[in-house]
């Protein structure tokens, strides 16, 4: 095959490598790399280097797309008349709100009807983490709760950072991923959380985890549930590439339906921008779900304060595509089947990368690749081994050995398979 370069645009969010403690094991924000690992990448002259740390989509042709769906819409939401250009609530569009609330409790509508949802559109991601943050400092009625939120071992490197801005410092860790066994370790994460202080909040990827691609089992989440129930925790998801682990809403998100259903409070933080293609327009959503409707109006107004403190108001196209499509049958049934594509794509590059590494004979097992899912995998190379990839054969993945399975495309993916050969062979 022929080599070359995938050039993609610089991305906001950071990411960095935590090191394991335990429970009650603090973390310490550090030097995030993906701004020095895109720096790195740019300034190499190398034909055929490749770039697999960064957070978007990638299509084929190793650019960003812009699905064909959204570009009708936002085609035809620009020509709309009806359409006027106003400051919008400090809460966000409403349609958009209730249509990813919808969507995201599927049949697990009970604190809705109730009126125990809190749902606020955001400014991207990270946004919607930060003011789910922001709402944990009051939100427990008891004095007892100290502030401390348990984050994954390795997690996106800008959740410490956040939480920290919100004046939260005490971040501990709990055990995730294990390189050993390539995937996740439910024995020692149970451990950690049987430990952890009630009251403590747990930061819980719901699928498409980042950065290792590895997600919790049906049978495994099961085992969380019931846990953060009894042990009287609080769960806060992550949902930053929702639908692009199973191309389903519904089953991306069945976690926090599984929580909800059983009366439990929680928090959501999800992005639109990677599974609606819209990077530039940042598209986030938090959940609130309260044990008490009689406290909605109260976490309302207090959003709304913090809201106006942080970025007053959110964009409002973005918002207006993904609820037009929502929305509506049709646009929704075309959406899912451009999802689809997009899922099919990044599951059959990950069968090809570990076909093409066991006819190499490349040393160790590697059913992990096809066994994780979502855009991102973490396939278990060591330090030393990721700095060779990246001094010598000029490919650019996450210290931890984690990358982006989507950049990997028809053109590079045997030059990527015979260098990761090479590197595990040393």
């Amino acid at each position: 095959m022929s080599r070359t370069s995938s050039y993609p645009e610089k991305n906001g969010d950071n990411q960095n490598e935590d090191h394991y403690q335990g429970a009650g094991g603090q973390i310490n924000s550090t030097e995030q790399p993906e701004t020095r690992l895109l720096s790195e990448f740019r300034k190499d002259t190398e034909a055929h280097k490749v770039y697999l740390a960064g957070r978007e989509y990638f299509g084929e042709d190793g650019q960003t797309i812009e699905l064909r769906l959204v570009g009708k819409i936002k085609h035809q939401l620009s020509t709309d008349p009806t359409l006027r250009p106003e400051y919008p609530s400090p809460l966000g569009l409403t349609e958009f709100t209730r249509q990813v609330t919808k969507v995201t409790l599927g049949r697990s509508l009970k604190p809705l009807l109730e009126s125990r949802v809190l749902d606020i559109q955001t400014p991207g991601f990270n946004a919607a983490v930060r003011l789910g943050a922001e709402l944990l400092r009051d939100w427990f009625e008891s004095t007892s709760w100290s502030g401390q939120v348990y984050l994954s071992v390795p997690c996106d490197g800008s959740m410490a950072s956040i939480f920290e801005a919100a004046g939260i410092h005490d971040i501990r860790q709990y055990y995730y991923w294990d390189d050993k066994q390539r995937g996740v370790c439910l024995d020692k994460l149970v451990e950690d959380l049987e430990r952890a202080p009630q009251e403590s909040v747990v930061v819980l990827s719901v699928s498409g985890h980042y950065p290792t691609g590895a997600d919790l089992t049906e049978n495994q989440w099961d085992v969380i549930t019931q846990i953060i129930k009894r042990r009287k925790l609080f769960p806060f998801f992550l949902l930053p590439v929702h639908a692009l682990s199973t191309g389903d809403l519904g089953r991306d998100s069945r976690p926090i339906q599984k929580c909800a259903a059983l009366g439990m409070e929680l928090i959501c933080a999800q992005s639109f921008s990677h599974c609606f293609g819209q990077y530039g327009e940042a598209v986030g959503h938090l959940l609130c779900v309260l044990k008490d409707n009689s406290l909605l109006i109260k976490k309302q107004c207090r959003a709304k304060e913090i809201v106006k403190s942080l970025w007053a108001q959110p964009s409002m196209m973005g918002a207006h595509i993904v609820a037009t499509i929502l929305s509506n049958p049709a646009h929704f049934v075309e959406w899912q089947e451009e999802i689809k594509c997009i899922v099919e794509r990044c599951m059959l590059i990950r069968q090809l990368l570990k076909e093409r590494l066991r006819h190499l004979g490349c040393p160790g097992i590697w059913d992990h690749l096809t066994t994780q899912q979502g855009l991102f995998s973490c396939i278990g190379l060591s330090g030393p081994q990721v700095e060779f990839l990246a001094n010598s054969k000029h490919i650019y993945l996450l210290p931890n050995g984690c990358l982006n399975v989507s950049a990997i495309n028809g053109v590079n993916l045997e030059y990527v398979a015979e260098s990761i050969h090479q590197a595990t062979s040393l």
